[in-house]
């Protein structure tokens, strides 16, 4: 069941579940040592599909000007099974839904660079390190101009 939750309306479980995945990916899988949870978090909407008690795949978005898309992560089971496609299309149709009027942005791993841009995403900037991976910031216009209604 897929969950779109502000972080003070997550349960308890939900929000370890939600941290539990995203330190073994990030912090452990990807060998990162970097504080994973921030502040970021308290004023973000969490996009996340709960089964069996668990979090398979997850994506956060913080709402400002443009919107950011993060810490979109397949679990590992999901991966290969087109479960990626499925997260970016209720992210999408959550800010199409919610911010249409807003532009969005994001800091993708550039080995995922023609995943985003199937999305309506560019490249703008070149690709550098964080954390020892190769990353691109990358752009998307608002689904509609601030003057359509």
């Amino acid at each position: 069941m897929w969950k779109f939750k502000e972080f003070d309306r997550l349960t308890t479980l939900e929000l370890f579940k939600i941290y539990k995945l995203r330190v073994n990916t990030f912090v452990v899988e990807q060998q990162c040592a970097y504080p994973e949870i921030d502040d970021k978090d308290l004023q973000s909407i969490h996009i996340f599909d709960w089964e069996n008690d668990d979090v398979l795949n997850y994506a956060r978005l913080i709402i400002d000007e443009p919107v950011h898309i993060g810490r979109v992560i397949v679990a590992p089971a999901q991966r290969g099974s087109g479960a990626g496609r499925i997260l970016m299309e209720k992210v999408m149709n959550y800010i199409e839904t919610h911010h249409s009027h807003t532009p969005l942005h994001l800091q993708g791993q550039a080995h995922l660079h023609d995943f985003y841009a199937s999305y309506g995403f560019k490249a703008v900037s070149d690709i550098y390190f964080e954390d020892m991976i190769p990353h691109i910031d990358m752009e998307r216009p608002a689904f509609k101009a601030a003057d359509q209604f």
